[in-house]
């Protein structure tokens, strides 16, 4: 689905990502794993669309999408999370995902001048589709709640929600797990998995969590120094002697 050939971002001296070549599988949950500064994220930024290559070629479909914007790349089904949700803090759960689908007809002047049973029917399909998300996210209990109130993983779960709402092809998930405890981090596993099993979503996502990656992930492919240093199974990978030396004991030796 995504083939990112020979990519390059460089910002003055620092080459953040350095000839990176990888493909991800449709219908698979790829796992980005590396040590800090290895750039996984810049990666993700670049194949997103947030930063414009120095070099290099990222293909969708067979498809040139390099240095598209993300909006441009939102309309082709390629969404992105963040470390940091961006959520909006004032409005419910429910309205931000109501806010995601485009091209809304209440949107448009003319159509709640002219057509507003149109505007009402619209409106009342995406609550619907919102009200199918909450409950397969099973975030009913916070569906009033605002945003902004939400915890650290409840915000990952509505941002996880947010992609649902519109026919995603592939979805970037920056550190999913990051700041999120045991018994969330699982029930965000599981809507992840669920909708790779059921509804064929293809995911990557970087993360540090090599439990959380076992998981989930095959294949899963490693970056250092900005670029692939190897790809396979999660024990393929940290059975990997190159991997090893990559972190320097910063802990993936020890989950072994």
């Amino acid at each position: 689905m995504i083939v990112v050939e020979n990519l390059h971002k460089h910002f003055g001296g620092v080459r953040a990502v350095n000839g990176a070549s990888l493909s991800i599988q449709p219908k698979t949950i790829t796992g980005l794993i590396g040590p800090n500064g290895a750039g996984k994220t810049t990666l993700f930024n670049v194949i997103a669309g947030l930063y414009q290559p120095t070099s290099g070629k990222v293909t969708l479909d067979g498809e040139d999408i390099t240095g598209l914007k993300p909006h441009e790349l939102f309309h082709k089904g390629v969404l992105r999370t963040f470390q940091l949700a961006h959520e909006f803090a004032t409005l419910t759960v429910r309205d931000n995902l109501m806010m995601v689908p485009p091209n809304q007809a209440g949107e448009s002047l003319l159509s709640t001048w002219f057509n507003p049973g149109l505007v009402i029917a619209k409106e009342e399909e995406i609550r619907a589709k919102a009200e199918e998300v909450i409950h397969f996210l099973e975030i009913e209990q916070v569906a009033n709640e605002f945003a902004g109130n939400l915890s650290g993983g409840q915000k990952k779960l509505l941002e996880l929600g947010r992609t649902m709402m519109v026919d995603a092809k592939i979805v970037f998930l920056d550190e999913v797990g990051a700041g999120v405890n045991r018994t969330l981090l699982r029930k965000i596993g599981d809507a992840i998995i669920k909708l790779n099993q059921e509804r064929n979503y293809t995911f990557c996502l970087i993360e540090h969590d090599m439990e959380f990656v076992a998981r989930l992930c095959d294949p899963v492919i490693c970056m250092a120094e900005g670029s692939v240093l190897t790809e396979g199974t999660i024990d393929d990978v940290k059975n990997n002697e190159q991997v090893i030396e990559a972190y320097l004991g910063t802990g993936l030796r020890h989950k072994k």
